[in-house]
């Protein structure tokens, strides 16, 4: 995706992401085995590898460069939203009409941002004529060395993410609230209230800086929930966790596209996004076969995810002075 978004234009890409989106709803009301439901689900993951990358490459394109962090902190704020919105209204409109309707509204969403898409100005220039060859990918293609720092920090601090989203439930269940979607509405009001002021903070101060901060947050964010032994401290925590998240997210955006090279910014968003996706599954399968189902392993589990975030913050402090001592030298 990151290849096609820099030779045949950003928003064909992004066509391909939202088109996929509106298949794949489609085609669930008519699966009735786990393996074409497994499937399905396969083929519908090609709309994140697609989507996001053209649209995170579309808006860097258009946006002055002092005010990435900003635009970043915008998309994701969106994103955010979307992302909360999906599983609240799909549960009522299942609750009420069916799982069917559902997935049927679910594709009429992704129609409308089809219609969106149509009113756009592609921003890529000298943009090429789709070919098969495009389709063949060589090792130099596979990432875009650029901006391995920032893609190596996301990788660490969304280990996190994907022992949440993993264990959270359980250890919902393990202190006694009820509501199992309390932590995610916490953690994510606290996002989104952070996300755009920091991607507007590093626009003034600095990447790093201000990463330093988030990863450092984020390590205390995972020792408050390892140690939670209330729902009070276990949503304090969500809180921290939120904020964290909301700090990093918008800022390793502007930073990964501060370091592309123009004529690559499609396959720099790729790369960050593959880290994405590794961080977020490592955080899954490891943090499930650590906790294994037995309560005394809980701590164990979130403070393995603050180990990661603290390896992301000595990697970004080791940066820093990096940097420093190229600047006195200069």
């Amino acid at each position: 995706s990151g290849k096609l978004a820099d030779k045949i234009g950003r928003l064909p890409v992004m066509y391909i992401g939202a088109g996929v989106c509106i298949i794949a709803s489609l085609l669930y009301p008519f699966v009735g085995t786990v393996f074409s439901f497994l499937l399905l689900r396969f083929f519908h993951g090609f709309s994140t590898g697609f989507k996001p990358t053209g649209s995170s490459a579309y808006v860097a394109d258009i946006t002055p460069a002092n005010r990435r962090g900003e635009a970043m902190g915008y998309i994701g704020l969106a994103s955010s939203l979307g992302m909360a919105a999906g599983p609240a209204m799909g549960s009522f409109i299942a609750s009420l009409y069916g799982i069917d309707t559902m997935f049927y509204l679910s594709s009429l969403m992704a129609f409308c941002s089809i219609i969106i898409l149509s009113g756009m100005k592609e921003s890529l220039e000298n943009k090429q004529s789709f070919s098969m060859n495009m389709l063949l990918i060589n090792k130099t293609e596979i990432y875009e060395p650029r901006v391995l720092a920032p893609s190596i920090v996301l990788l660490l601090t969304v280990f996190s993410f994907g022992t949440v989203l993993t264990i959270i439930p359980d250890f919902s269940d393990h202190l006694g609230v009820v509501n199992r979607g309390i932590f995610f509405t916490a953690f994510t009001l606290a996002s989104l209230g952070v996300r755009v002021f920091a991607g507007k903070i590093s626009d003034i101060y600095g990447r790093v800086k201000v990463l330093k901060y988030s990863t450092a947050l984020l390590f205390f964010a995972m020792l408050g929930i390892a140690f939670a032994n209330s729902p009070f401290t276990f949503v304090a925590a969500a809180i921290v966790f939120g904020l964290a998240v909301g700090m990093n997210s918008p800022t390793i955006f502007a930073w990964t596209i501060d370091l592309a090279d123009d004529q690559y910014r499609g396959r720099a968003m790729a790369t960050m996004y593959i880290a994405l996706e590794i961080g977020i599954g490592a955080g899954a399968v490891v943090s499930a076969w650590l906790y294994h189902n037995n309560a005394a392993m809980f701590p164990w589990v979130f403070m393995l995810s603050a180990l990661f975030s603290f390896l992301a913050f000595l990697y970004l402090q080791l940066k820093d002075s990096t940097m420093l001592l190229k600047r006195v030298s200069k």
